[in-house]
C-alpha cells in the first residue's frame, strides 16, 4: 500500500505536536504507514513537494493560511486540504479552494478521526481514478470516450466519463452535468470543463456546452438533445453546424 503523505502546516509547536501524535497513533491503529512533515510557515510548505493531506491554520506569520491555500490549488489540485484553526469567519471561503474539512479549535478525537477517515476515502478514490485511467487507455480514435472528469463536491470526488456527459449549463456558480446516470451539480466553471473536453463537446451558448453525439435537432437557437435541450446563441450558431457536420463526417467514416 502507498504510503501517505501528511504535512501538519502551523506556527503554534504545541499544536504541531499534539496534532502529530493524534495523526501518528491514527495510522498506526489502521496499520497506513504514514510520513508525518512539519512546518512553521505557509512558504516553507510551498517550497516543499506537496502532501496527500495538508492541516494548514489560517492564522499564521507571514501569509495567512487562506492565501497560501489559493497557491496551493494553483499548482496541486489533488493535496486533500484540511483547514485547522480557531477562526470561524473563513470556512465560506474554504469551498473556494476545494477544502475537505474546516476544523475549529478545540476539536475532539472522534472528529479528528472522522475527517481523516474521509481523507483516506478520497485518496482511495482518487487512486481508483487514476487506475481506470490507465486501463481505459484506448487507441487514438477512440479517446474522446476515455476522458474522465473529476468531480470534486464536498470534499468528495467522483469520477464522470465525458462521453457520458449529454450536455451541460451554468448557474449561480454552480455547473450541472446532465448525463446518461443522472445529473451532478458542483461549483465550478462552464470554461474549464470546456478547456477539458474534446472536439466532440461545444458551447453552443455563455451558459451551455453540448455533447455533439447526443444531438438529435436544432434551430438557430435550440439544441434539442436525447435528453433534454439546451440554448444555441447567434454568435456561436455558424461554428456549432460547423463543428457537428464534422462530427457527422467522422461518424460515417467509421
Amino acid at each position: 500500500m502507498k504510503p501517505i503523505t501528511i504535512m501538519i502546516c502551523d506556527d503554534d509547536k504545541t499544536l504541531q505536536k499534539l496534532l502529530r501524535q493524534k495523526i501518528e497513533k491514527f495510522c498506526a491503529d489502521r496499520n497506513r504507514f504514514c510520513r508525518i512533515v512539519c512546518c512553521d510557515s505557509g512558504e516553507e510548505m510551498l517550497a516543499l513537494p506537496a502532501p496527500d493531506v495538508l492541516f494548514l491554520d489560517i492564522q499564521m506569520s507571514g501569509k495567512n493560511g487562506m492565501e497560501i491555500a489559493r497557491e496551493l490549488r494553483r499548482r496541486h489540485e489533488n493535496t486533500i486540504l484540511i483547514f485547522v484553526t480557531a477562526m470561524s469567519e473563513y470556512v465560506y471561503e474554504a469551498f473556494d479552494v476545494d477544502a475537505l474539512h474546516y476544523l475549529i479549535k478545540p476539536f475532539s478525537d472522534e472528529k479528528l478521526q472522522e475527517v481523516l477517515n474521509k481523507a483516506l476515502q478520497q485518496l482511495q478514490n482518487l487512486a481508483e481514478i487514476k487506475e481506470a485511467q490507465r486501463k481505459s487507455e484506448k487507441p487514438l480514435e477512440n479517446q474522446e470516450d476515455s476522458k474522465i472528469l473529476l468531480v470534486k463536491r464536498g470534499g468528495l470526488s467522483t469520477k464522470v466519463f465525458l462521453s457520458d456527459i449529454i450536455y451541460a449549463e451554468v448557474f449561480n456558480r454552480k455547473v450541472m452535468l446532465h448525463t446518461l446516470d443522472g445529473d451532478i451539480e458542483y461549483y465550478g466553471k462552464l470554461t474549464d470543463l470546456s478547456e477539458q473536453a474534446g472536439a466532440e463537446i461545444y458551447r453552443t451558448h455563455r451558459a451551455y456546452l453540448v455533447n455533439l453525439k447526443y444531438v438529435e435537432k436544432y434551430t438557430a437557437t435550440t439544441i434539442w438533445l436525447e435528453q433534454g435541450t439546451a440554448l444555441l446563441s447567434k454568435k456561436q450558431f455558424s461554428g456549432f453546424v460547423q463543428q457537428y457536420m464534422q462530427y457527422i463526417n467522422r461518424q460515417r467514416k467509421k
